[in-house]
């Protein structure tokens, strides 16, 4: 008798919930742009699942550029809920254009100074770096030095024999232009981009180019990205990974909170874990400089100078000025951009 009723109970649920099992609270869905890479994305998920169970990620993926446009396009009614893992000059433009939600996440005290704003309005997760990759085998046959500073870079024996990306496609080439242009000034900016010119064989769509392009021989050096560098020399290429003496252009990923989300108090956890030591331990696997004052494991062969020589730079500037820089940059040197 007592069976009966017990079953008669549960199938009254069953029917009741809509489900054959126990009707678990519904999770939040959040949609969140990014310009991760898919492996780091595939990682980050199952870990924000593990942290945050009640949310439910939507990811819409894309380069920096499209994803950029994209949100600024919808700006009258935006559809994300967060960006995560998108470079800070671009989260940059949406804080100026009131479209983000300041929030200081929990364990904020342990971040680099260099990764927090003051607002809140977003958090850093790592930086990437411009680095030279010389070719040690071709330098010797050229009869050149490993380049210790950025004018090394105007050797006449240097000519035609360097590759950096174009900066209108790659953030890696435009961290180093903006770069030159605010440590140096803008005149003497200017002026030894128009030197390097005279050596520059061509100017490629991608960050990561230059770097295998100088692994490969093809080059005699590349400026490209850290990274990249760091793994063609783990691959036995025959480079020196080098961050010029007077320090060099850095960009950073971020994340932030689009303002008017319905899922706030969930967004909120999620900005928790990005500023977590076990969220920056994960980023310390893809970069060299993360966040976190705690995580400070190098990825193989990365230059270990690499993060004491970040330049100092005013990431709103180098949002702010971006269309006006391009638009020089491409007058004085598309002549040797890489045709698609």
């Amino acid at each position: 008798m007592w069976r009966r009723v017990v079953a008669g109970l549960a199938l009254a649920y069953i029917a009741a919930s809509g489900a054959a099992g126990p009707a678990w609270p519904q999770k939040a869905k959040l949609l969140v742009y990014t310009a991760l890479e898919n492996d780091q994305l595939a990682l980050y998920s199952e870990a924000i699942k593990a942290a945050v169970p009640e949310a439910e990620l939507i990811w819409i993926r894309d380069s920096t550029g499209v994803i950029t446009a994209r949100f600024l396009a919808e700006k009258g009614n935006p559809r994300a809920d967060m960006v995560l893992g998108l470079a800070a000059s671009s989260v940059l433009l949406f804080k100026k254009a009131g479209l983000l939600e300041p929030y200081q996440p929990k364990g904020l005290e342990a971040i680099k100074p260099a990764f927090k704003s003051t607002d809140g309005s977003f958090i850093g997760m790592d930086a990437y770096l411009g680095v030279i990759c010389y070719n040690t085998i071709e330098g010797q046959k050229a009869g050149t030095s490993a380049p210790k500073v950025w004018k090394d870079l105007l050797d006449p024996k240097f000519k035609d024999k360097l590759v950096m990306p174009h900066p209108a496609t790659s953030g890696t080439g435009y961290l180093m232009v903006a770069a030159w242009l605010q440590t140096m000034g803008e005149a003497e900016g200017w002026k030894f981009m128009d030197a390097l010119h005279q050596n520059m064989a061509v100017y490629t769509h991608s960050g990561s180019a230059p770097c295998v392009l100088a692994a490969g021989g093809e080059r005699l050096a590349g400026l490209g990205l850290d990274m990249r560098g760091a793994r063609e020399k783990s691959n036995d290429a025959p480079i020196n990974v080098i961050v010029p003496a007077e320090g060099t252009g850095w960009e950073m990923e971020a994340a932030s909170i689009v303002k008017g989300t319905k899922n706030l108090a969930v967004a909120k956890k999620i900005m928790d874990w990005v500023a977590s030591k076990g969220a920056n331990e994960l980023y310390s696997i893809y970069f060299g400089v993360v966040a976190h004052n705690e995580v400070k494991k190098l990825p193989p062969n990365y230059p270990p100078e690499g993060e004491a020589r970040m330049a100092k730079i005013d990431l709103q500037k180098m949002a702010d000025d971006r269309e006006s820089i391009l638009v020089e940059w491409s007058k004085r040197y598309g002549a040797k951009a890489v045709r698609k």
